[in-house]
């Protein structure tokens, strides 16, 4: 007589085969226990496994057999556009139907939910944000819940706030799974959650009776990847390594880097020199993203330049991850380093950190959850508007930027106390509590995580070993494949062609400043009659360089930190501003400058020096006069902005008719005020007016 559980494991084995492609695959014990408690018993399961250990072939496995069953069909939760459709391709391999909802396809939801519900889809793939969606919350999630066989909460470190990448959006989870009907199985993965955060998710996704989670966690140590720490002095000797040695790497791979402006400035160099690379991140259009993966993936490119929207799944065999700056935390370094190695027997990981990564690190911090009295000011004119309020229209209330209220709001409607309805938000009336004492334990626990990373960086220990450590992995041991172990010798040798190159790269200041085109909406609200195109305002300008940039931004950053140390501008970035304006040339017959309450003589200086440089004479200033309104004020959003600014200052300078006006400023944020002096030049005669800045923060 045929054990039904030996059956169910054999069926459950072909179907890996079929994912996979190979004849001979097997399942690991701690896969089939998954499987086994979802697809067998209908538990709730929690993974925690390393990358590349084969969490998809799981949930893809169980769906097979639970679809056999006559269930309803799997939704994914899963964060990753790329990894979706990594997925989605794997799926229909093994003759999985799998589609997706995320924000790239509206066009094709409606479809997609009639297929669901005609029972023709066996796995929907949702990002988290879907779940937020008024309409998708209340009509379609709902009928999702009771239809579903399996939920699957993909990188659900997420849900937890001691996870490296907390998202408002996955508490709405919670709500989920208990809307599940009893006997509905639900898995739970990640690769990146210590004891603290596999603990938090384990008790949210308990069952209203009590039943426990079954939890595999399992090493996570990763024996093909081999580790090392390059550090360099410069960025310029960090951009040169990477000239040198990238064609050493094995294979194709990843170039992590902290910004968006990174991965352009770093790719543009690289292609310079000869390397076939391109740049990947949020700004990337969804189109163009689908290829570079795909050409990444088939190897066809040596490497994609990326901040951390790149995520590849299990199908990519990539041979190396080149991080140009330190992530925050190691977990988030963990998760990045896991890309490589799936699939080969060694692959390389080489962080490069750079001086700058704790700037960029507080610069990230500095978006945690807002203050409590702006969150109550958020709530008293959401009930005191009797209506649902768009995100726009709040922004003219309360003074922080979209995507932070946006943040903060998701926060509010998951807790209860606001609601996403159609036409924006409504407050429900609920009593709110503001947890000061959680968020300054999670700012801590973030303190520490930027600790650890530096203690990582300088380690003489096994890195792997730091790493699983970090994780609370009781396995690890010394790896004897890293730098520190004597397994990997990377050299720190440039050549002094690429640090020429890189230097000269770095060495080029001048960033194009856009000139912004439409007034926000709201001012009305404010009291401000403007609204539409802006049709008087600057010409296209120019900054040195971004605060985040390679080159220059070391020395802006050292100009503007805190506390602020005034004083004429310094000599290389007076070279730097000449080397702009040499590229720039724009025909100019005057200057107006902003003045700063916090820097005065640097701005006035900054002025002065131009007049005497391009002999043409400095007619005056863009005045304060309000210094009761701090000086940024309202820089979270922008009708709040315009509204300070027009508080703040006011222009104090002689304008001959018809001017040619340079307008200079030490550093533009939102690019209001750049936008309201030139109004203000404009109205009073000036012809044109070309924004001259030190530094951009975008």
């Amino acid at each position: 007589m045929t054990d039904p559980a030996t059956d169910v494991r054999a069926r459950a084995e072909a179907h890996l085969r079929a994912l996979v492609g190979r004849d001979d695959a097997t399942l690991r014990e701690d896969q089939w226990s998954a499987i086994s408690a979802l697809a067998v018993d209908r538990r709730r399961a929690l993974v925690v496994q390393k990358t590349g250990w084969g969490k998809s072939a799981v949930y893809f496995v169980a769906t097979l057999l639970l679809r056999e069953a006559g269930l309803g069909p799997t939704v994914i939760v899963s964060p990753l556009l790329a990894l979706m459709r990594n997925q989605i391709a794997a799926a229909q391999r093994a003759g999985i139907r799998a589609v997706t909802i995320n924000s790239t396809n509206p066009e094709d939801w409606t479809s997609i939910e009639e297929s669901i519900h005609a029972g023709e889809i066996d796995v929907l793939l949702v990002s988290p944000e879907r779940l937020n969606n008024p309409k998708f919350r209340d009509a379609v999630l709902p009928r999702l819940a009771a239809e579903c066989g399996l939920l699957v909460v993909d990188e659900a470190h997420c849900i937890s706030d001691w996870g490296h990448d907390f998202r408002p959006d996955y508490r709405r989870i919670r709500t989920l799974l208990g809307d599940l009907p009893a006997g509905i199985p639900v898995l739970a993965t990640t690769a990146t959650a210590n004891e603290r955060v596999t603990a938090d998710v384990a008790e949210q996704m308990a069952t209203a009776d009590g039943e426990s989670v079954v939890t595999l966690r399992g090493s996570l140590d990763r024996d093909s990847l081999r580790l090392a720490v390059v550090s360099l002095k410069t960025p310029e000797q960090r951009l040169a390594w990477l000239s040198d040695h990238l064609s050493e790497q094995p294979g194709s791979g990843i170039v992590y880097c902290l910004t968006v402006a990174a991965t352009e400035e770093i790719a543009d160099y690289l292609r310079s020199r000869g390397h076939d690379v391109a740049a990947y991140s949020g700004r990337t259009e969804p189109a163009e993203r689908a290829e570079l993966e795909e050409a990444l993936a088939a190897g066809k490119i040596k490497a994609l330049v990326a901040t951390s929207a790149l995520g590849m799944g299990f199908d990519a065999t990539l041979g190396f991850v080149v991080n140009m700056g330190a992530p925050s935390s190691p977990v988030s370094y963990y998760q990045q380093v896991g890309r490589a190695g799936r699939g080969t027997s060694e692959a390389s990981v080489v962080l490069l950190p750079g001086l700058e990564d704790r700037d960029i690190w507080a610069y990230f911090a500095s978006l945690a959850f807002p203050r409590e009295e702006q969150v109550r000011q958020t709530l008293d004119v959401l009930a005191e508007a009797g209506r649902p309020l768009s995100t726009q229209a709040l922004e003219t209330y309360v003074d922080l930027s979209r995507s932070r209220l946006e943040q903060m709001l998701k926060v509010l409607d998951v807790d209860g106390a606001a609601r996403r309805v159609g036409g924006g938000w409504e407050a429900t009336g609920v009593p709110w509590v503001y947890d000061a004492e959680r968020y300054e334990r999670v700012v801590e626990a973030r303190r520490r995580e930027q600790d650890a990373m530096l203690a990582y960086i300088s380690t003489d220990q096994c890195r792997m070993r730091f790493l699983r450590e970090q994780l609370d992995d009781p396995g690890a041991v010394d790896c004897g494949r890293c730098d520190n172990c004597g397994g990997f010798e990377v050299t720190s040798a440039v050549s002094e062609g690429a640090v020429e190159e890189a230097s000269a790269r770095l060495a080029r200041p001048g960033v194009v400043v856009e000139p912004k085109k439409m007034w926000p909406t709201g001012l009305d609200r404010l009291g401000i009659s403007l609204k539409g195109k802006i049709k008087e305002g600057p010409l296209e300008g120019r900054a040195v360089a971004r605060l985040t940039d390679l080159g220059y931004g070391q020395a802006l950053r050292d100009l503007f930190r805190e506390p602020a140390q005034d004083g004429p501008v310094p000599v290389p970035l007076v070279k730097a501003v000449v080397e702009v304006l040499g590229d720039w040339r724009p025909a100019v017959s005057g200057i107006v400058y902003v003045e700063s309450s916090t820097r005065p003589t640097l701005t006035r200086d900054f002025a002065e020096g131009l007049s005497r440089y391009l002999r043409v004479p400095a007619l005056g200033s863009w005045a304060i006069v309000d210094p009761d309104v701090a000086p940024g004020q309202g820089a979270a959003n922008s009708a709040q902005r315009v509204a300070a600014i027009g508080r703040r200052f006011s222009l104090n300078a002689d304008v001959p008719p018809a001017a040619d006006v340079l307008l200079v400023d030490d550093r533009i944020a939102t690019g209001w005020t750049v936008t309201l002096a030139a109004r203000a030049l404009l109205d009073a005669g000036a012809a044109t007016v070309h924004p001259l800045i030190l530094a951009t923060t975008t």
